[in-house]
């Protein structure tokens, strides 16, 4: 014998009305669980806060005592006696004369170009430096040298001669120096070739009247030239010698 099963006992026939009904009440609960909230009154801070007003601190007033102005000066004393100028000024007025000329006036005749006298004024030229002149003094016996370098060295030279010939070193000695000694001197040769405004300066005084003494011996030179004019030349000569102590 076959069994049947009967049509409304199927319990798959109402699965989709029992999911639907289980999936809004889950979702009711998750919904409520997430929006529930609860307090605990113990964990309150119930402490109050007490603002106390701040006292007032009277602060000392100073009063800084100001001087008061000086009083105003007094006015100045009247004159007793007022003098009374009269305002009458003789003024002298100054006559402006007519600068219009009159055909009744003679007129001078014009002077001609030719009949004018003009006067060279000469060019006063100054002491020039030794290396700068155009043409250097030239020393007895360097007139045939040629070349302004050779003449500087040839006229060098025979200065040094002559200071080592005419100097008197022995001076050095009996002043009690030793040593190297220096002595600078400036001269000059004139626009006639002879030595003038001679100036020495050393260790000593006794010693740069020696210098200035041998350098008055120079001879008479050629004088030096600038724009081919004699002209006055300026040189400077150093004199070092050396006395060594004696053993």
């Amino acid at each position: 014998m076959q069994v049947k099963k009967n049509p409304n006992a199927d319990p798959g026939k109402y699965s989709f009305i029992f999911f639907q009904i289980g999936l809004i009440v889950m979702l009711s609960l998750t919904y409520f669980g997430l929006e529930w909230k609860s307090y605990q009154g113990d964990d309150l801070d119930k402490q109050r806060v007490q603002i106390n007003s701040f006292e007032q601190e009277d602060v000392p007033i100073t009063q800084v005592n100001t001087p008061p102005p000086p009083p105003p000066p007094p006015p100045p004393a009247m004159p007793e006696i007022i003098e009374v100028i009269e305002d009458k000024l003789d003024i002298e007025e100054t006559k402006i004369e007519s600068t219009e000329t009159n055909q009744n006036e003679a007129i001078e005749p014009i002077a001609e170009v030719e009949d004018i006298a003009f006067e060279e004024e000469e060019e006063e030229i100054e002491k020039i430096p030794f290396m700068l002149v155009e043409n250097i003094p030239i020393y007895p016996g360097c007139e045939n040298v040629k070349g302004k370098d050779a003449q500087k060295k040839c006229m060098s030279e025979k200065i040094d001669a002559h200071v080592q010939q005419e100097f008197r070193t022995y001076i050095s000695e009996q002043l009690g120096l030793t040593g190297f000694n220096r002595i600078y001197v400036i001269f000059k040769i004139d626009a006639k070739g002879y030595v003038a405004d001679i100036r020495a300066r050393g260790p000593n005084k006794q010693l740069e009247e020696e210098a200035i003494r041998v350098v008055k011996l120079l001879p008479q030179m050629k004088p030096g030239r600038q724009r081919d004019k004699p002209v006055a030349v300026e040189y400077s000569l150093p004199i070092m010698f050396e006395i060594r102590e004696s053993i």
